[in-house]
């Protein structure tokens, strides 16, 4: 899973995105949802070094852009402003520009650049922003900012999701305390490329802006990119981090013990993060976590991983408890990678379901009973190479369809 696990603190919620020195947050309701929290605002009270991945979705919302052009221009940032309940994506011109004053009227009242300010948005697609609304909220918010409404800015980034994303991380760098802050908020529509579904993660750790970028991306391979609920990438897909060097470390670089223990526990936050998302996905009932081992790379393990954990067949079988190993190996099948199909093992919560030369290991009715429970460990061993690799999904059950069919009802 994760190799290096030096100085790796237990993954906590406590404190939330406000754990990290230096960083205040606030969630609300104005009125784009009915009557749930709907708007969130993340402030560093120095300026941060930012770094961000976005959707590769060909289309993008326009806090995306207009996010991503921030990136471009500055490498410093102050705050972070998203709403829910409404996408502000395929919404032209009119959408850019309500992104724009959403960033405007958030650096006016905190006293910044508009260009320090990320925005972000999550919800239904192709529907204008009620701006004023959102606006107003802004105004409100910037009266309420504090470090102890971190829960309430957790809760305000949710659309279907059922319950908060949370995750944080202390430890000791050269004798000072460094902490890291993590929210996230995905249920569906998520098979993320560059990132999640939306994420933002403070720390008091310094960085320079290239070293943060590089690192951030790496987290994010190695844990929000390799999550499947359903096979969508999302037009709205961002993961932005702050560190605004509060905790007075020097800044890290790569190659040191320091920077290990860092880049250790980012990807710890992440992951909790990332798997949370799996195991709230939409009419889950079992988290599934893949292993594929010795394919010839870790590229071709991950392949395969994501080819079971993309299938409706394999994810149904699951829901159902049904050890139905051939639609297993199909998935591997069409993957794409170079395997020889009679050295396939596969293996089920411990339990051998399939052995080499396709030689069935267990009975059906005791293999199902592999399936027991809400947590699934599918290991498929090819036994090409060394090559390795982890992805998480969820099963697919009713309730999946009866969410996203009635999404905007």
């Amino acid at each position: 899973m994760f190799q290096e696990e030096l100085a790796v603190t237990e993954v906590e919620t406590r404190g939330g995105i406000t754990l990290p020195k230096g960083f205040r947050a606030v969630g609300l309701h104005c009125g784009v949802k009915k009557t749930k929290k709907d708007l969130a605002l993340i402030v560093s009270d120095v300026p941060a070094v930012g770094a961000a991945v976005f959707t590769l979705n060909k289309v993008q919302a326009a806090p995306v852009v207009l996010s991503k052009q921030h990136l471009a221009v500055r490498k410093t940032f102050r705050a972070i402003i998203v709403n829910s309940g409404n996408a502000n994506a395929c919404t032209g011109e009119g959408g850019y520009d309500d992104a724009c004053t959403m960033a405007d009227v958030t650096a006016a009242v905190l006293g910044v650049y508009p260009s320090e300010v990320f925005v972000a948005s999550t919800g239904v697609i192709g529907e204008p922003l009620p701006i004023e609304k959102i606006l107003r909220g802004i105004q409100l918010a910037a009266g309420q900012l504090d470090e102890g409404e971190h829960e309430s800015a957790a809760e305000a980034i949710m659309t279907t999701d059922t319950f908060k994303k949370v995750a944080t991380a202390t430890f000791e760098i050269d004798g000072k305390t460094v902490n890291i802050g993590g929210i996230a908020k995905g249920s569906g529509m998520i098979h993320p490329n560059m990132a999640t579904m939306l994420g933002f993660v403070t720390t008091d750790a310094a960085f320079d802006p290239e070293v943060l970028q590089s690192l951030v991306k790496t987290a994010a391979d190695k844990t929000f990119n390799r999550i499947v609920v359903d096979g969508d990438t999302s037009t709205n897909d961002m993961l932005v981090a702050l560190a605004n060097g509060e905790s007075g470390i020097e800044p890290l670089e790569p190659g040191s013990e320091a920077y290990t223990i860092f880049a250790s526990n980012l990807e710890r936050v992440l992951k909790q993060l990332a798997i949370d998302i799996v195991r709230d996905g939409e009419g889950a009932t079992k988290l599934v976590e893949i292993h594929v081992d010795g394919a010839w790379s870790e590229h071709d393990a991950v392949k395969a991983a994501k080819a079971i954990a993309l299938s409706p067949l394999v994810k149904t079988a699951i829901h159902g408890e049904d050890a139905n190993w051939g639609r297993i190996m199909a998935a591997v099948g069409y993957s794409g990678i170079e395997f020889d199909p009679a050295r396939l093992e596969i293996e089920i919560n411990n339990a051998s379901i399939l052995g080499p030369n396709y030689t069935v290991m267990l009975p059906n009715s005791e293999a199902n009973k592999s399936l027991k429970g809400d947590f699934v460990e599918l290991v498929v061993k090819l036994n090409c190479a060394e090559g390795n690799a982890i992805v998480w999904t969820c099963d697919f059950s009713e309730q999946y369809v009866v969410i996203n069919g009635s999404y905007r009802s």
